[in-house]
This record gives structure tokens, C-alpha cells and sequence, in this order.
């Protein structure tokens, strides 16, 4: 009882002025709302005592509200016990020990998802269940689980055995590989203990050249649709409601006779079924019941689509896949969450981080390392946790947090970044005036839209910043011209032996430097083209195609100021144009 008693004095000290008030904490991501350090002295755990009362919660409806209390080794826990758990974790030095600290925190969205795309390419539930940790560490509290799509239909099926056929699938993708209702739950379950609910996909009508494969018609034909109420109530008699309370029906992509009677169709099954449905938007037309998952990236558009009424999550900050990894890393931070300058959960419930792998993926582990997972991950977490926008300033200070967790939390990662939001770029494209950027990796083709700028197929670009170095020295720096899409396969290629992809070039004190290694496959894999549905699609990637995968340049720095000129022409139409230069510190 004297513990119930003193846990709302606890909370009259986290107000009280007698100690520093701490909003930035040091290491943890995302951020809690308030921490108060009150020494600096480190303990070892002793005990941990989990309280079943909400004295020192201030938000009922917020299900990630926690309060923590470490004092001298012995914690406290009121509130969502997972994530104060995950908090204690990021708190421990390399030692296991902790400070004496107050914390109480809470999200600004109750939504805060992750999708993985195994229709495309298969993951093993060992390799999804990484995921899961790493999900959970930054409390990330949905997976969206992409189960089918053109290449296969990856959930077990009873019914109609002739969905799990590696002769209706797409030769060369996981063929015959599936996950058995068994596996399913296990998965789910092991979410749910780590604060994670899971949401499959059965992505509807679109997206499913395996279905007419095996049936020879489509999903939104009448006999389509009594094939996929078959599945559907198989599929939610196996995984309960109480398991599942979501169901992501796609609807995106897609022409068909009848849209309207075919998203009331999907839409009746999952009430039918006890479910809440989720759909693409833009897609197929939803009814008020049915979340929106916007994923249109263009300004404007968005922000007018979160206003149609009903709710929705926020998947416009773009896809993982689709960006330069380091680039896409800041645009997250500095993205405003849910289009909202202050969080206002009445329609939108947060949002989900995509990552796409419409090229087939040979070694699976390189999805997040080609992708930029984890470090996606950590920017979105503190984006969609604390709401609103980040700002260069803010990013620079969060880097510190990167470079913590890279070095000292998920080790047992393989994380391609560095920090990198205090660079500065002028840069002179063909007849345009000056522009300035910021950041390791720039985007040119946002650069130009965010500047009403109209450019031709091909163009010349400068890129130029500063270094200023104490002494004469050298750094590495990764170096890039290109950062194709991992959803498609158009790109300039890899360059000729000795030099730079895209024509680019490299200049320090207008010493001009070149790739540091030997290329495997030079000027292979130019494809100035969108290659969906096309035999070049399954054709994987190569680490040498992605400049954060290759190894590091080492250009020689002087005293004082030196100059550093990058050529970053646009070669082609349709080309991603963009560029990295950054230091490589770890």
C-alpha cells in the first residue's frame, strides 16, 4: 500500500523545479515526452515491480501511456509495460546499468505500423520475427503483413489447394513457399508479447496474376468472388478476431467493371467476418468504415486527401524502396506526420512505413540493407510517436541518437548510414538559378519540383559544399550518382570500369577522385525504362549498384577550407537523379 501512496508524489517531482526537466532524452528512441535524470549515478537492476494502477497516468484512452521510476537499481512500472520495458533496455549502459530516472510518456498516434511485401519475395518467419524485435524496440506497434501479390498468394489455403501451386506462381519467386496457419499464429503471437498487433493483406482485386493463374478468372468476377469468400472466411475462422482484428483488402492499382460493387462485396465480408477493413487511397472507393492508408506522395494531394472524412493512416511520406536510403532517412524526420501541425487522433490514427521489393530479391537479408531498414525505422518511430515535423537543427541533434544505437544497441545490424544533416549544398543546374540543399544525399528530381523547376531528359548539374578541416588529413566518404528504386529496375547502371555510374564525376580542390574498387560488372544493368512485369524485373540487385553498399572513397583533406564539386547530370528520362556524398564515420 505505501507504494500506491508514493507513486503520485513521484509524479509531483517530475514537475517539480527542484530538478532539471530533461524532453531530449540522450539515447532513447523515440524520444519520451518527459525525463527527469535525477543524478548521475549508475545501478545495476535489482528489481523490477510492475503496478496495476493508473495513478500516474494522465491519458486513459492513450493504450502506450507509461510511467517508469528507477531509484538506486529498483524500477517502477505503471502503465503500457512493454514499452517501458523497451525504454529500460535503451537506458542500460554496456554494463547493465541504469540511472536513477523518472520517466512518463506517451504516443501522439495510436497507429505506428510496419510493412514487409512477402507476396514478392518470400521472408521466413526467423527473418520476420527479427523484424518484430527491432519493431518493438522503437515501438512500433503494427505489422502490415503483405501476404499476397502478383508473384503468389502466401497464406495456406485448404480450400483451394491450388493457391499454394508453384505452377501458378511466378517462376523464379519463392515458388511453393507459403505460410501454414500454424506458422501465422505463431508469428501473431509472437507479436503480441513484444506489443505488436499483426494485420495481413490479401490485396484485392489488383495484384494477383496468380489467381487467374490458377482459375482462369478474375477476382472480380462472380466466380472470383465466391472463391475469395471461400478463402476469406477460411482465413478468419483460422485467425480469430481476437488475433486479427484488422484486414488490409489492397483495392489500389486496379481497373475493373464495377469498383464500387466489388469494394462493398470485400467490405461486407470483413464486417461479416467481425474485422476492421483498411484499403489503399488512392484505390478502389471505400465506404466511412473503412481505414485509408494514403499513400499518394504528391504535395497538395495528401494533405486534401486526409480531409475526405473518416480514418486514415499516413503512408505519403513515401516507401522505403523507392528513395535514396540516407536521403528518404531525413525526409522522414522532417516530414509532418499525418499532414497535422498538432496531433489530432479523431480520423488520423498514425501511419505505416512501407518497404516494397517488386524486383526479385535473392538474398533476403539484403532487403534492409538495400533499403535503409533500420534506420527507417528509427526516424519514423520518433516522427509518429512525438507527431508534427522535424527540423534540420533537431535532425542533427537526433544523428547523435542514430549513431548511439548503430554503435552501441543493434550491433548485431548491419546499418548503412552515418550522420549527415549538417552538410550544405549550392547547386547550379542548367539555366536555373542557384539552390540550396541540405543533407549526405539529395534527391534532385524533389529538389526541382519543390522549386517549380522544368527540366529537359538530359541535363548538366553541379553539386558544390565546403569541408573544414583542422589539419591536413584524410576522410572516406561514400560516393553516388544514382539511387535506383528497389521497386524497379530502371537505372543508368553500373559505370565503366574507373568511373562513376551517370556520368558523374568527383572534384576535391579540383583533384578528381574515382571509385575506389574494382567494378564486378561495369556497365551492366542500364535499363532506361520501367521494367514492372517485364523480365528485367527478376533480375535481383547487386550490392555495387548502391553506393552506400560499396566501399568508402579516402580523398585528402588540407588545412583550413576545401571545396568539393560533384557533376550530377540527369542522363536519361525517367532517371533517378540524385546523389550521396557523405563522410563514413563507423
Amino acid at each position: 500500500m505505501r507504494k500506491l501512496i508514493f507513486l503520485p508524489l513521484m509524479f509531483l517531482l517530475l514537475i517539480s523545479c527542484d530538478k532539471k526537466e530533461v524532453f531530449n532524452a540522450e539515447n532513447i528512441i523515440p524520444t519520451p515526452k518527459k525525463m527527469i535524470v535525477n543524478d548521475d549515478k549508475l545501478h545495476y537492476i535489482d528489481d523490477i515491480i510492475v503496478l496495476e494502477t493508473d495513478n500516474n497516468l494522465l491519458y486513459p484512452q492513450n493504450k502506450d501511456e507509461y510511467f517508469l521510476k528507477s531509484e538506486n537499481g529498483n524500477v517502477i512500472i505503471e502503465g503500457n509495460e512493454v514499452w517501458a520495458r523497451q525504454t529500460l533496455a535503451q537506458l542500460k549502459d554496456e554494463k547493465g546499468r541504469i540511472p536513477n530516472v523518472e520517466i512518463h510518456d506517451w504516443s501522439a498516434y495510436p497507429f505506428r505500423g510496419f510493412m514487409h511485401d512477402t507476396g514478392r519475395n518470400f521472408q521466413t518467419i526467423d527473418m520476420l520475427k527479427e523484424t518484430i524485435d527491432l519493431m518493438s524496440l522503437y515501438k512500433i506497434n503494427y505489422f502490415h503483413w503483405h501476404l499476397t501479390d502478383n508473384p503468389a498468394w502466401r497464406i495456406e489455403c485448404k480450400v483451394y489447394p491450388q493457391l499454394n501451386d508453384p505452377q501458378y506462381q511466378r517462376p523464379g519467386r519463392d515458388c511453393g513457399k507459403f505460410y501454414t496457419y500454424d506458422e501465422i499464429r505463431e508469428l501473431i503471437a509472437y507479436a503480441k508479447e513484444r506489443g505488436i498487433t499483426v494485420m495481413p493483406e490479401i490485396d484485392m482485386p489488383g495484384h494477383s496474376a496468380y489467381f487467374r493463374n490458377a482459375f482462369g478468372f478474375s477476382m472480380d468476377s462472380e466466380e472470383g468472388m465466391k472463391v475469395l469468400e471461400e478463402c476469406i472466411a477460411e482465413f478468419c475462422e483460422e485467425i480469430p478476431t481476437s488475433m486479427c482484428p484488422y484486414l488490409h483488402i489492397g483495392s489500389d492499382e486496379v481497373y475493373i467493371a464495377d469498383p464500387k460493387g466489388f469494394m462493398q462485396f470485400t467490405e461486407n465480408l470483413c464486417k461479416k467476418h467481425d474485422r476492421i477493413a483498411m484499403a489503399w487511397d488512392p484505390g478502389l472507393p471505400s465506404d466511412s468504415t473503412t481505414v485509408r492508408q494514403i499513400w499518394n506522395t504528391a504535395a497538395g494531394s495528401n494533405a486534401a486527401q486526409t480531409k475526405k472524412g473518416g480514418k486514415y493512416v499516413d503512408s505519403f511520406m513515401g516507401y522505403l524502396n523507392y528513395y535514396d536510403p540516407i536521403y528518404f532517412t531525413n525526409k522522414v524526420f522532417l516530414h509532418k506526420s499525418c499532414a497535422q501541425d498538432v496531433p489530432d487522433t479523431t480520423n488520423a490514427l498514425g501511419g505505416i512505413l512501407c518497404l516494397w521489393n517488386d524486383v526479385r530479391v535473392d538474398d533476403k537479408t539484403h532487403i534492409a540493407l538495400h533499403n535503409g531498414m533500420i534506420n527507417g525505422m528509427m526516424v519514423y518511430a520518433e516522427r509518429f510517436w512525438n507527431g508534427g515535423e522535424g527540423s534540420w537543427e533537431e535532425l542533427a541533434e537526433f544523428e547523435n541518437k542514430m549513431s548511439y544505437h548503430k554503435s552501441n544497441i543493434v550491433t548485431n545490424h548491419d546499418i548503412r548510414w552515418n550522420p549527415n544533416a549538417t552538410t550544405s549544398w549550392r547547386i547550379k543546374i542548367d539555366g536555373n538559378d542557384t539552390l540550396y540543399a541540405r543533407g549526405g544525399a539529395i534527391d534532385v528530381n524533389d529538389l526541382c519540383t519543390e522549386n517549380s523547376i522544368t527540366t529537359g531528359d538530359t541535363v548538366s548539374a553541379w553539386a558544390f559544399t565546403d569541408i573544414y578541416s583542422e589539419n591536413d588529413t584524410t576522410i572516406k566518404v561514400w560516393v553516388g550518382f544514382e539511387a535506383a528504386a528497389r521497386s524497379n529496375r530502371i537505372s543508368g547502371g553500373i559505370g565503366p570500369q574507373g568511373k562513376w555510374e551517370n556520368q558523374g564525376r568527383l572534384l576535391v580542390n579540383d583533384i578528381e577522385y574515382f571509385p575506389s574498387q574494382e567494378w564486378n560488372e561495369p556497365e551492366k544493368y542500364a535499363f532506361h525504362f520501367n521494367t514492372w512485369h517485364k523480365p528485367e524485373e527478376e533480375i535481383p540487385y547487386t550490392d555495387e549498384q548502391f553506393y552506400w553498399m560499396r566501399e568508402p572513397v579516402t580523398i585528402n583533406l588540407k588545412k583550413g577550407n576545401n571545396e568539393v564539386k560533384l557533376f550530377i547530370p540527369k542522363t536519361f528520362k525517367g532517371q533517378r537523379w540524385s546523389f550521396g556524398f557523405l563522410e563514413v564515420t563507423e
